[in-house]
């Protein structure tokens, strides 16, 4: 399939073939839950604790008389059922991450990048490099684009000027190939690559 490629100033610069194994495969859903549920479970802290009957302090004594009281006969209060006593299999620290295939993780990448080709949401950028790190400049031509949430994924190196200007415009983010994943473009409602981040990015998934 061929994109026309356009340049921050919202000109038509030329054309580009992209591969329609990558750009045109078809979109799993499934495969994509998959690997969003892959990321999300890195994030996760997994530092829940709460104590348990052991970790309780006190109650080495029996709370009151075996026989008198009228009550159930108790033997500690750290007991589970007493106030404040320790709960029974609650969380501990863990590590909640789990495994993903490489295969499955690029089949995922593949149909995010799909999707946005078919919802009509990808964009070729020419270059995303600034003569200087103005966020007023770059936010007047996002501006133009009507790019409201945007990735923008550059090549192996993402330019200085341009990533310095763009961190202070809402809703774009700026990412090198490299760092292309699954959630981050079905987050945002417009995906742009660049020339070099297209060619990264078809070296990485063929």
């Amino acid at each position: 399939m061929k994109l026309d490629i356009i340049s921050l100033d919202n000109k038509k610069v030329g054309s580009l073939d992209l591969d329609d194994a990558i750009f045109g495969a078809p979109v799993r859903r499934d495969i994509l839950a998959r690997a969003v549920n892959w990321q999300m479970a890195k994030r996760r802290q997994g530092t829940h604790k709460v104590k348990g009957r052991s970790e309780i302090s006190g109650g080495g004594k029996k709370p009151f008389n075996q026989k008198g009281s009228g009550r159930a006969r108790q033997g500690t209060s750290r007991a589970p059922q007493m106030r404040g006593g320790g709960t029974v299999f609650g969380p501990t620290p863990r590590d909640h991450a789990h495994k993903l295939t490489k295969k499955v993780r690029a089949m995922a990448l593949r149909s995010a990048l799909s999707a946005k080709q078919a919802e009509g949401k990808l964009v070729i950028l020419d270059a995303a490099k600034m003569k200087a790190p103005k966020t007023a400049e770059l936010a007047k031509n996002i501006k133009a684009l009507a790019w409201n949430r945007a990735l923008i994924i550059d090549g192996a190196d993402v330019d200085f000027n341009f990533f310095m200007a763009a961190r202070n415009v809402v809703g774009i983010d700026v990412l090198p190939s490299q760092g292309a994943n699954v959630y981050d473009i079905l987050r945002h409602d417009t995906l742009v690559l660049t020339k070099d981040a297209v060619e990264k990015l078809q070296e990485r998934l063929k």
